[in-house]
């Protein structure tokens, strides 16, 4: 490299890990923390859905991660991964 070789660079390396700990970090840990919740789903938990469907979960299949959710309507079968884990913990933090 000529002149300033590592200098030139240093800018976009501290960009990089800007966008790292601002973006990507809380992202993943974001997930981590989703993928946690939908694994510790279990019967009886009061939930809400992405799509804003409040039920409780009568059913958890494993072979094809889905659920079933009963609500005043019925029961419907769900993705595990529709449920919203804001929306859930909202749902079941009593109120202050």
């Amino acid at each position: 490299m000529g002149e300033g070789g590592i200098g030139s660079l240093l800018p976009f390396i501290l960009m990089f890990v800007v966008v790292y700990f601002f973006m990507i970090a809380p992202q993943m840990k974001r997930a981590k923390k989703e993928k946690k919740f939908i694994a510790e789903l279990k019967r009886g938990d009061k939930v809400v859905t992405k799509s804003g469907l409040h039920g409780k979960i009568a059913d958890l299949n494993d072979k094809d991660n889905s659920c079933v959710i009963e609500t005043m309507a019925g029961k419907l079968k769900f993705e595990r991964s529709a449920i919203s884990l804001e929306m859930s913990s909202k749902l079941n933090t009593p109120a202050k």
